[in-house]
């Protein structure tokens, strides 16, 4: 796409790569733009059944970039919402991007690339990737990213890592859940990612979607209610009734092999 962002499709699956090493991968107004019109547009495929997103050099994501920074510290209130708006609505776009993402973590995640990390549906880090929520340090509050890191770390573990801006190793994250799998090296992070991009690929392309979509709207309903009761039933009714669910039950049933698997 650009000089900022890397973009690759091979097959059904989709890469999209940070491409600012110098400056550890920080988030300026163009990285924003390029994220959030890359993953639109790879959401709207119906071709695609995963999104690896990853970083060149040895960062993942350093957060703001600091001429960035410096350009915001002269910003009205206005100015700062409508800043902080875009950076809102680029977090947003991947999270609720209907094909599932896979974050692959090579290197250290700050601020606003926790944020990234916590958006994607699947992430696995190398054991020597670092954490910081560093916000406080700055006198700033990570609040665009929030509602995603509370939903991977939990309320309780937010309100410690928020406050006190302390950095935490990729053992932790997976003990918190921020990370799915911890690996020893990037040729066992590429391993990983490939077998985890190759196990959605497998899957229906519409269940997964569906799968996606039904553990979002799960994870924001308050309480347990007839109305989520009829939802849920409505939901398997229509994957039962789709073609997609018909010949992959009768597939599954004949001991044939799957249709979706036979389209590749």
């Amino acid at each position: 796409m650009t000089a900022t962002l890397k973009m690759d499709v091979q097959g059904a699956v989709a890469r999209v790569t940070l491409n600012r090493p110098d400056v550890r991968n920080a988030f300026n107004d163009a990285v924003i733009h390029e994220l959030t019109r890359a993953f639109e547009d790879l959401g709207n495929r119906s071709d695609l059944r995963a999104i690896v997103l990853a970083a060149e050099g040895k960062a993942f994501c350093a957060g703001a970039d600091l001429n960035w920074m410096r350009a915001m510290a002269d910003y009205s209130w206005e100015e700062n919402h409508q800043d902080a708006g875009r950076l809102a609505q680029m977090l947003w776009t991947i999270y609720r991007c209907p094909i599932p993402v896979i974050a692959r973590v090579q290197g250290d995640v700050y601020a606003g690339g926790v944020g990234l990390v916590a958006c994607a549906d699947i992430v696995v880090s190398t054991v020597a990737a670092g954490f910081c929520l560093s916000e406080a340090k700055l006198g700033l509050l990570p609040a665009t990213i929030g509602p995603y890191v509370v939903k991977a770390l939990g309320e309780r573990q937010a309100r410690r890592y928020f406050t006190t801006a302390e950095r935490f190793d990729a053992a932790t994250a997976h003990r918190l859940g921020l990370v799915h799998e911890v690996v020893a090296d990037a040729e066992a992070l590429d391993a990983k990612v490939a077998d985890l991009a190759a196990a959605l690929c497998a899957n229906g392309p519409a269940a997964v979607k569906a799968c996606k979509k039904l553990a979002l709207d799960m994870g924001a309903a308050p309480e347990l209610t007839e109305a989520l009761r009829d939802d849920t039933a409505c939901r398997i009714a229509d994957i039962r009734a789709s073609a997609e669910g018909k010949s992959g039950v009768q597939s599954f049933l004949n001991k044939q092999p799957l249709p979706w698997l036979l389209s590749e």
